[in-house]
């Protein structure tokens, strides 16, 4: 493996120690939050030194990184799980790879996706991304076509609904922050009692995760904490509304 990267398990300890603090502080066990490691734009050999320190699923914003490192990294037994906004032209890929998809946002995508889980007779979990933020950047469903669109989804065979999915709004404040959370949990616990099991909150990134913990998140998404600064910036994922597709 090339490059020293005991860097790595420093940074993998640490952020473990700051996930199990935080749950503490919010009265939770510890062991009831998981850590997505994500891994976006990072190449396949820190993505096997991470499966060393025991990582196994990896987080994706891209479809196409996914098709890219999947087949070098064919050994290690990954989990892939795509976050990132999803284009129905790119279902196929993702109903090949991806273990899970978090940012299921419309019937559009769930119907694409069906279809090629079908051709490849698999079956996926999936968490409906909710907008909980006035972002106009910010992808996901809002939040009163939830109960409908779980419904919708009942329908869906290759389409294991588990929970919900939330980016918070970009802001230093805490206040704002925290409340896209306390929404995704109020409506998680609507839906719980409408019928839906679907108890997972994938909630919370490496700036803000003590708020999304605080809120009841049951997984943490984080990727800067783990790997380092990013080559490229935010807006390579989640492009400003006239550059979306």
């Amino acid at each position: 493996m090339a490059g020293d990267t005991h860097w790595l398990a420093d940074n993998w300890a640490q952020v473990r120690r700051r996930v199990d603090a935080a749950c503490r502080e919010a009265g939770r066990d510890p062991a009831g939050v998981a850590i997505l490691p994500v891994s976006k734009t990072f190449g396949p050999e820190l993505i096997r030194a991470a499966v060393t320190l025991g990582m196994r699923r990896f987080g994706e914003n891209k479809a196409q990184e996914i098709r890219d490192k999947a087949p070098l990294l064919a050994d290690c037994g990954i989990d892939w799980v795509m976050i990132g906004h999803l284009q129905t032209n790119k279902a196929k890929e993702v109903a090949r790879l991806a273990s899970e998809v978090q940012s299921l946002d419309r019937l559009e995508l769930a119907q694409a996706l069906d279809r090629r889980l079908q051709h490849e007779g698999r079956a996926i979990d999936v968490l409906v991304q909710v907008k909980t933020s006035t972002e106009p950047s910010k992808y996901g469903l809002p939040p009163e076509q939830l109960p409908g669109f779980l419904d919708a989804l009942r329908s869906y065979d290759t389409l294991r609904v588990r929970g919900l999915m939330t980016l918070a709004i970009h802001s230093t404040d805490p206040v704002e922050v925290r409340a896209c959370f306390r929404r995704l949990r109020e409506l998680r616990d609507q839906a719980i009692a409408q019928g839906h099991d679907i108890p997972r909150l994938s909630m919370g990134m490496s700036g803000d995760f003590p708020l999304a913990v605080a809120e009841g998140a049951t997984e943490l998404r984080i990727g800067t904490a783990i790997f380092g600064q990013r080559p490229y910036p935010d807006s390579y994922y989640w492009p400003e509304p006239s550059a979306r597709i």
